[in-house]
This record gives C-alpha cells, sequence and structure tokens, in this order.
C-alpha cells in the first residue's frame, strides 16, 4: 500500500488570543480525521497580548509552537514555520489563517490533491463550490478584480491567486527565496515557484468573514499594499527573475 504523503499545517498569530483556542481545536479535530502524517505548527509571531500563553496551555502532541520574540510579519511567520515542517521531514505545508475564515474541514480536499502528487494546491473562491459569505461587498469586488488581473498576468492555471489558504511542496518552497514579510509573499511565492511547479490545482473553498470577538484584520488596501501586491505578477508578466 503506497503511504500517503504528510504534511504540516503552518498557522501564523499575532494577537489572536479572542480565537486561538478556537483554532486549535478546529484544526487538530480536522487532522485526526485524516489517515495522513499530519502536524499543526503555529507560529507566535511576537504577540503582545495572551496568544502565547495560551498556546503553551495547547501544547500536545499535534501542536508545535515557535515563537518570534517580536513582531516580523505574515511572510516571516511562514518561512519559520516551513524551516520547522522541512525539520520534522513533512512532505508538504499547508499555510492556513488563524481566524478559521477558511474551514478546517476542507484539508481532507488538500490531502486528496496531495495524493495526487500536485506541487502547488489553492484554495479558491472561483471555483465550482467556492465563494464568499458575509464578507462586505466592496471587498468582493475588490477581490474579484485583483484576482483577474493577477491570473492575466501570471498565466498559471490557478482561479484564486489571493487566497492564503494553499499547500506547496516542502522541497519546492524550500528551494526558493522569499522576502516579502507582509500579505504579499503569497504573490511572491507563485512568482518564484513558477519556473519549479510542474502542477497545480483548486480546492474550492467558502471564504467567511471574522468574528466579532477577533481583532480586526491587519490586512491593508491602501496603494502602497496594492502595489506590493501587483508586484510579483507584473514583474512575472516580464519574465524576469524567475530562475
Amino acid at each position: 500500500m503506497t503511504e500517503l504523503p504528510s504534511f504540516a499545517v503552518v498557522i501564523p498569530a499575532y494577537n489572536e488570543e479572542a480565537g486561538i483556542r478556537a483554532c486549535v481545536v478546529a484544526v487538530t479535530a480536522a487532522l485526526a480525521e485524516l489517515p495522513n502524517r499530519s502536524a499543526l505548527i503555529v507560529v507566535n509571531d511576537g504577540s503582545a497580548d495572551s496568544t502565547g500563553a495560551e498556546l503553551a496551555r495547547l501544547a500536545r502532541e499535534r501542536l508545535v509552537v515557535e515563537t518570534h520574540p517580536a513582531n516580523r510579519g505574515y511572510g516571516a511567520a511562514l518561512r519559520t514555520g516551513t524551516v520547522a515542517a522541512a525539520e520534522h521531514g513533512f512532505e508538504y505545508v499547508v499555510f492556513m489563517d488563524s481566524d478559521l475564515t477558511n474551514d478546517p474541514r476542507s484539508l481532507r480536499d488538500f490531502a486528496a490533491r496531495m495524493a495526487d502528487g500536485v506541487d502547488v494546491i489553492k484554495a479558491s473562491r472561483y471555483t465550482a463550490g467556492g465563494g464568499a459569505a458575509g464578507v462586505p461587498g466592496w471587498r468582493r469586488a475588490l477581490s474579484v478584480v485583483g484576482n483577474t488581473v493577477a491570473r492575466l498576468l501570471f498565466r498559471l492555471p490557478v482561479s484564486d491567486c489571493t487566497n492564503g489558504f494553499r499547500a506547496v511542496r516542502t522541497r519546492l518552497l524550500t528551494a526558493v527565496e522569499l522576502k516579502e514579510n507582509g500579505f504579499a509573499v503569497i504573490m511572491e511565492e507563485l512568482y518564484r515557484l513558477r519556473p519549479l511547479a510542474a502542477s497545480y490545482a483548486d480546492v474550492p473553498i467558502v471564504l467567511t468573514a471574522r468574528t466579532g470577538e477577533q481583532r480586526a484584520s491587519s490586512f491593508s488596501f491602501g496603494p502602497r499594499a496594492m502595489a506590493r501586491y501587483l508586484k510579483s505578477p507584473l514583474l512575472s508578466a516580464l519574465g524576469r527573475g524567475r530562475a
């Protein structure tokens, strides 16, 4: 019998005391239902609240906690989690957010595509079965426009470029140098992986909104943030720096 691919779920957490327990419980429950060797790696990115203390209480066999003494940003937290996943010998890294706006039960769909040998697997709001619920209309409109532009520039078989819920072969992630510390690392990742990844797949996901108890998202829709998001798709279209 062929052994199923192993994977680690990497979740960055910054000041998420209101929801980190629910996140860990939900993700570990979803992992327990799968036969794959798996683990949850939470990177406490310099939280100033009780996130670190809560993670210490939650520490268990399926939870690995990595801690940054100071906040270094989303991209830096993902890189720390990737290193930990590689050190533990996991074949894939799955990136998720800590706010449960993406359903952990979708991990079974990711696991199925890993078993197919797909290199890059992206959760998608824009494929059959995907969508958004409770997300403001203006944010949905910006996302549609942004993803349309990114798809045209990247020319990759991915329908949702900006969704941060994704899985990548660990050996590919460790072979590229990612420098973005903010959310633009999601786009930089597609850009850097393009010459290395041989296959892509979408997994349908219904994105939900953060609850009132959780802190507001730190994602910025300002011009500078949008420019950083567009940088990698533009470089990809120009064919620069991918090797």
